[in-house]
C-alpha cells in the first residue's frame, strides 16, 4: 500500500513498530518517522494498517501516538479489520480533537495489494470520503463507499471476512469428503472454478487443494480474531451469525494444534483430521488467541 502510494506521487512519510520493514521503503522515496506522531506531523492524512483493536489503541492513543501528533483538519485513516465499538472510539477521539476520522478496510491478499488489486471500503463524512478518494485509488482496483459512519465500513469488512471464512470451512469439508473417496482435489477444483468462476475460490481453493499452508497470507489467529468480531458485531445490530460460531470453534482447534501462525486457510486441516486423513504437521503451541 505504502509503495503504491508513493507510485501515485504522493508524499510519504513511515512508521513501523519493525524497524527494517519502514527502512526497506527510505530507497523507494518515503521519509522515516521515528514514532507515530512524527509521522502524522504536518500531513493531510495518516493511514493505519495494523493486527488488531490493542495495535491500533497503542499508535493512536499512546505516548506519541498519531492522535497527539495529527493537526486539526487532518484525517486518521484507518485500513485495519477492527471492532466496530472500536471505530466508533475512534469517531469520537477524533472529533474531540478536532480531526476527521475514515475507516477503510481493504479486501485483498499481500500479492493483491502489491499489485494494487485491493478493494477499498471507506465510511465516514461524505466531504471527506471524497476529499481524500484519490489516495483509495493509489490503493486498489475499486472503491465502495459504505456509509456516512465509519463502524459501518468495519461491519462490512468483518461480514466479508465471515464469509470468506465460510468459504473455506466448506471447502475443507468438501476437500476432505472428495478425498475420502479417492477423488482428486484438483479435478473438484476446477469443477467450483469452473462453476464459481470467483478468483477467491480459485485462489485459496488452490492453497487447500495444495496444502500451501506457509508462509501465511493472512495468519489463522487473525482469521479467529475476525470471525470474533463478527460475531460480537452482528449481534451489536441485533444480527446473528449462526454458521461463524461453527467456525470460531474450528479455528480454536485449529490453534489448538500449533496452526496460529500458518494461512487461515489451514482451517481444512480440522476437517482432515476429523477424517482420519493425513496432511501438514503443525508445530505444537501452547500459545492461544
Amino acid at each position: 500500500m505504502a509503495r503504491n502510494l508513493l507510485r501515485a506521487g504522493h508524499e510519504l512519510t513511515v512508521h513501523n513498530r519493525s524497524v527494517e520493514k519502514a527502512n526497506a521503503l527510505a530507497k523507494d522515496g518515503a521519509r522515516v518517522a521515528k514514532s507515530p506522531a512524527e509521522a502524522a506531523h504536518e500531513v493531510e492524512a495518516v493511514f493505519t494498517m495494523l493486527a488488531d483493536d490493542p495495535a491500533v489503541e497503542e499508535v493512536v492513543f499512546g505516548d506519541q501516538g498519531i492522535g497527539s501528533g495529527l493537526r486539526k483538519g487532518a484525517a486518521h485513516i484507518s485500513s485495519s479489520t477492527v471492532s466496530t465499538d472500536l471505530s466508533q472510539r475512534l469517531t469520537e477521539e477524533h472529533a474531540k480533537r478536532k480531526q476527521l476520522y475514515i475507516a477503510a478496510p481493504v479486501f485483498g491478499r499481500p500479492e493483491a495489494a502489491e499489485a494494487k488489486k485491493l478493494i477499498v471500503v471507506p465510511a465516514g463524512g461524505k466531504q471527506a470520503v471524497e476529499r481524500y478518494r484519490p489516495l483509495f485509488d493509489a490503493i486498489g482496483r475499486a472503491t465502495f463507499v459504505c456509509g456516512n459512519e465509519p463502524w459501518q465500513a468495519n461491519l462490512v469488512k468483518l461480514c466479508g471476512n465471515f464469509m470468506i471464512a465460510s468459504m473455506l470451512e466448506t471447502f475443507s469439508e468438501s476437500f476432505a469428503a472428495i478425498q475420502k473417496a479417492g477423488l482428486e482435489r484438483k479435478l473438484f477444483l476446477d469443477i467450483m472454478n469452473e462453476l464459481f468462476a470467483s478468483p477467491v475460490y480459485k485462489n485459496y481453493g488452490a492453497v487447500i487443494a495444495e496444502e500451501k499452508y506457509e508462509p501465511a497470507g493472512f495468519a489463522l489467529k487473525l482469521g479467529l480474531k475476525d470471525v470474533k468480531l463478527a460475531i460480537d458485531a452482528a449481534q451489536g445490530v441485533g444480527a446473528a451469525l449462526p454458521f461463524a460460531s461453527i467456525i470460531r470453534d474450528h479455528l480454536v482447534s485449529a490453534i489448538a494444534h500449533g496452526q496460529e501462525q500458518m494461512d487461515w486457510s489451514s482451517i481444512a486441516l480440522v476437517a482432515s483430521r476429523a477424517a482420519a486423513l493425513d496432511g501438514p504437521k503443525a508445530k505444537a503451541s501452547s500459545r492461544s488467541e
